[in-house]
């Protein structure tokens, strides 16, 4: 656990992003950043043979990451598949795995997983009795409110409170919203109290303002994943904690030096190939927000079409634009 953490939270976490929060990130974060006492793996899935692999092998490799503070994901709808992840993250040192009935990306649920699958809680409920005393280490879940409708959670609540789960985190939406429209907070609020896993808060915490809202309403909850809030100002979780004492100016320096390092660090890993400015593309389209002019960022970086110009666009959103840290606009409007 982060050393930043107070005795009675609150206790944040880091949410998981397919091609955004790798390895490398999560380290580059910490080295930074900091604030975070529990980061996610983006998740695991088609396991060949329930292997890993050594494709992916560095994301749960205990020489590249902090099996204390660290819970590899698994997107799976197969018993075997998630008995043998585990597995092998118990050998690797890891005391909990996560598995994901939160994705709400049609091209996944409509294959009943991810979110997909909390329209079937008779499928998740026979899951749950084939790892029921075979699982080596603990299971949390991250969910949503239900896929089509949050009537869905009345039938999951009994599922899920029969298996002993590590922590249930809820993104207050259903599946069928992606990430459009409100947070359906009064679902999430009746929840409370309900759960004999330890509930975890997720969805648009976007800023102090809203993580103070929230926390007033759900007074009883001490655990948070954050997940656009702090790739859009990663400095979030220390200003939610009282510890962020940096001006703008320092902000935006040190972001410069983290933007730089990832950089540098997912080149050297793609050995040269354009991969790495996609996925620097994918964050910077969340960073852009915390910028006092969005739009300008994201014009002079969406338009890098080699490794030479984005390295030019970076350096001209930093030398040209200043750090407001508004954080992430869920709108999306500029």
């Amino acid at each position: 656990m982060d050393k930043a953490s107070l005795p009675d939270g609150p206790f944040l976490y880091l949410g998981p992003f397919q091609g955004i929060t790798d390895v490398f990130y999560r380290n580059l974060f910490k080295q930074y950043f900091g604030g975070i006492d529990k980061y996610y793996t983006p998740f695991f899935t088609g396991l060949v043979n329930f292997s890993i692999g050594r494709a992916r092998i560095s994301e749960v490799d205990p020489v590249m990451n902090d099996v204390e503070n660290t819970v590899p994901q698994i997107l799976s709808k197969d018993a075997n598949e998630i008995l043998h992840f585990a597995e092998q993250c118990k050998l690797l040192g890891y005391k909990e795995i996560n598995w994901n009935l939160g994705c709400p990306y049609p091209r996944v649920a409509n294959k009943k997983r991810g979110s997909g699958l909390l329209s079937h809680p008779d499928i998740i409920e026979t899951i749950f009795r084939e790892l029921e005393g075979n699982l080596a280490i603990g299971l949390g879940i991250k969910c949503r409110l239900g896929y089509f409708s949050t009537d869905e959670f009345e039938r999951l609540l009994p599922v899920f409170n029969s298996f002993p789960l590590t922590e249930l985190t809820i993104h207050a939406r259903i599946g069928k919203q992606l990430y459009k429209g409100e947070v359906i907070t009064s679902e999430f609020e009746k929840l409370i109290g309900h759960t004999k896993a330890n509930l975890v808060y997720n969805g648009d915490v976007f800023s102090v303002d809203d993580y103070k809202q929230f926390n007033e309403r759900f007074r009883s909850v001490r655990h948070w994943m954050v997940g656009r809030g702090l790739l859009a100002n990663p400095f979030l979780a220390l200003q939610i904690k009282g510890q962020c004492e940096l001006s703008d100016a320092e902000k935006k320096e040190k972001v410069r030096q983290f933007m730089f390092d990832l950089y540098q660090i997912r080149l050297k890993n793609a050995n040269g190939n354009l991969s790495s400015l996609g996925r620097m593309k994918e964050l910077w389209s969340y960073l852009v927000w915390s910028f006092d002019s969005p739009l300008i960022a994201w014009r002079l970086i969406r338009k890098a079409h080699t490794l030479e110009e984005y390295e030019s666009a970076a350096n001209e959103v930093f030398s040209v634009l200043s750090w407001r840290g508004y954080g992430f606009r869920s709108d999306r409007s500029w």
